[in-house]
């Protein structure tokens, strides 16, 4: 248990301290001369140590009452900037999201200007996020994939994280079966090597290894794969947007799970700020259409 000493002696102290008067300090503390005197000492008497001299027309510190004082100024500065910051928090109107760059441009963004027709005074910023990148408090949030298990934070489900092939129109109509992808360049990302074996092993296709230009980000293939470069793993909702537009295909009805979903996730202690709430609320219902 943290041991605090007289809280209200202390607030009178460093008040008359400050003010060199215990009269000023009354004024601030919105009560008597008299009342800041006692309060005084009293906190002498629980230290042990005197903080005044008391001088016919003024006060004098002594030596322990100007170390005090010189350190609780500090802390009450700092109490008051922590406290003004907390408290501007619930009315921010700034929203900072911790996302992937391929999340951002290829289903947020394209959002972004429904989101500013309900909340036009939400300045939104977007950071570099994603598993491979930790948390930085800095953010209001982050979308990230995975189980959902995130110590210290809270977390909301959005979608599934699922996937399947996908190419430009013109090379969809060659492929009428799994095993059309044995003459195609197949599209890689560099963090995501296992999910063309595993789409393989789900269609029964065997001795198939994906052997295409290899991308640092889901967004370059799937560009690539739009360009007509090769087919890439399409995982939803990166692909949903393109496909629905006719710019990519899915080639085939099966799709895999990875195991896992994207989730909003935020701490505990930003879940009151105006702008968090109005993104989640938004968020979560565009996820559903």
């Amino acid at each position: 248990m943290r041991k605090l000493p007289f809280l209200n002696g202390i607030r009178a102290f460093e008040a008359a301290a400050r003010a060199e008067s215990f009269a000023k300090a009354a004024g601030e503390m919105n009560v008597t001369p008299a009342a800041i005197s006692r309060m005084v000492q009293l906190l002498e008497q629980r230290l042990g140590v005197p903080l005044f001299e008391r001088k016919a027309n003024r006060l004098v510190l002594t030596a322990g009452g100007r170390v005090y004082q010189a350190g609780l100024t500090q802390i009450f500065d700092q109490l008051a900037n922590l406290t003004a910051q907390v408290t501007a928090m619930a009315g921010s109107r700034v929203l900072t999201v911790g996302v992937g760059p391929t999340f951002a441009t290829r289903w947020l963004i394209p959002r972004l200007a429904d989101f500013q027709k309900d909340a036009p005074d939400i300045e939104v910023r977007f950071a570099t996020g994603g598993a491979t990148l930790p948390y930085n408090d800095d953010w209001t949030c982050g979308i990230r994939l995975g189980t959902g298990d995130w110590p210290d934070f809270r977390s909301e489900k959005l979608f599934p994280a699922d996937f399947t092939p996908v190419c430009a129109p013109a090379l969809a109509k060659k492929l009428k079966s799994p095993e059309d992808l044995r003459g195609v360049a197949l599209l890689r990302v560099a963090h995501a090597a296992s999910e063309w074996p595993q789409w393989f092993k789900a269609a029964g296709l065997s001795k198939v290894r994906a052997a295409g230009p290899e991308f640092e980000y889901y967004g370059q293939a799937l560009q690539a794969a739009a360009d007509g470069v090769g087919a890439a793993i399409g995982i939803s909702p990166y692909v949903d947007d393109d496909v629905k537009a006719g710019r990519l295909v899915a080639p085939y009805a099966l799709s895999v799970s990875k195991g896992e979903h994207w989730y909003l996730i935020w701490r505990d202690s930003r879940k009151d700020e105006a702008a968090f709430r109005t993104f989640r609320n938004w968020i979560v219902g565009a996820a559903k259409r």
